[in-house]
């Protein structure tokens, strides 16, 4: 099963909702380029290709209970 940093998942969670790489850069104060490298790194973990998968495969994780795992 899959598991997302507690970052991953934010990160992931606001793109879901519809922010661009920007607008979530800007809420969390990163650049656009690391949230696009956090988001490269959560598509394989989830199994999707595409932004648009975002949300149905994070729902699942929280069915599952199986969403974070510990950052170090």
């Amino acid at each position: 099963m899959p598991t997302l940093t507690a970052q991953e998942r934010q990160i992931a969670s606001l793109a879901a909702a519809g922010l661009t790489n920007k607008q979530i850069g800007q809420r969390l104060y990163l650049s656009p380029r690391t949230v696009s490298n956090h988001l490269y790194k959560v598509f394989p973990k989830l199994g999707i290709s595409a932004r648009a998968g975002l949300r149905d495969a994070l729902s699942a994780l929280a069915a599952d209970g199986t969403v974070l795992e510990a950052s170090a």
